[in-house]
């Protein structure tokens, strides 16, 4: 695993700080009477594949939208790249791709790869992203018209045209097709390659086995088992059936 590493100079002596990608500490989200994320806790190592996993409504989203400040934790911490997630300098440096999201219907989607990346001082080469994702074809065709798939793809390259060094996915393979999320899965696997570190929320198991370093499993807004997707499914005959085991019922996501 590639690592990041943060120096601080005392004097003569470099102290070399290991430093969490993303560091939660005691999260909680409550809407309503309803708890969504209760008493949440972990840390993601730099260049680490790390994903969430659990049934629908179990509060995956919930946690990965306060990581990336897009809602309010009730109490709690969140450290990201060392930073505050509200600090404006993360959005130079952290990508992320959500489970609803959409674009005005009468842009391209050369336009969007090309209206992004002028967003950002040094950004990806949106070409080689689209190529990567099978969007090359596509660069001339409006938004309203790419199938479910094709707009999957387009919001993973618009999450990644900004090189950043975080990457948030979540729920990646939804609408894809099996091509497809072999496609996407080969992308994944070598951003971590390059030192980037992935936040991947999903509910397919053989997602989670296939491409996370670990894996943490949500079930009523708390994580009920942490480890390698291998240590999971130990004793369980495979990850999928683990992740059974030790959920119960949905709540609110």
């Amino acid at each position: 695993m590639i690592a990041r590493w943060s120096i601080h100079r005392a004097g003569r002596v470099d102290i070399v700080e290991r430093m969490p990608a993303i560091e939660i500490e005691h999260l909680n989200k409550r809407y309503g009477a309803t708890e969504a994320v209760r008493d949440v806790s972990f840390a993601v190592e730099p260049a680490e594949i790390f994903g969430i996993l659990g049934p629908n409504g179990a509060g995956k989203t919930t946690t990965v939208e306060c990581v990336a400040a897009l809602r309010t934790p009730d109490s709690g911490s969140i450290r990201v790249l060392g930073r505050d997630p509200r600090d404006r300098a993360l959005r130079a440096l952290v990508g992320v791709q959500l489970q609803e999201s959409g674009l005005q219907d009468k842009l391209t989607v050369q336009e969007a790869l090309e209206l992004y990346a002028a967003c950002y001082r040094e950004p990806a080469d949106w070409r080689a992203l689209a190529a990567g994702l099978g969007l090359t074809d596509r660069l001339g065709t409006r938004y309203a018209k790419l199938s479910g798939g094709q707009k999957q793809r387009l919001s993973i390259a618009l999450a990644l045209i900004g090189d950043p060094r975080l990457v948030i996915l979540d729920e990646l393979s939804t609408g894809l097709d099996p091509r497809g999320r072999r496609d996407v899965w080969a992308l994944v696997a070598g951003l971590r390659e390059r030192g980037v570190t992935v936040l991947l929320v999903t509910h397919l198991t053989e997602e989670a086995a296939r491409l996370c370093d670990r894996v943490a499993v949500f079930d009523r807004g708390e994580i009920v088992a942490l480890d390698t997707p291998a240590a999971l499914a130990a004793g369980h005959g495979d990850l999928d059936s683990a992740v059974i085991s030790l959920t119960t019922t949905t709540g609110v996501e």
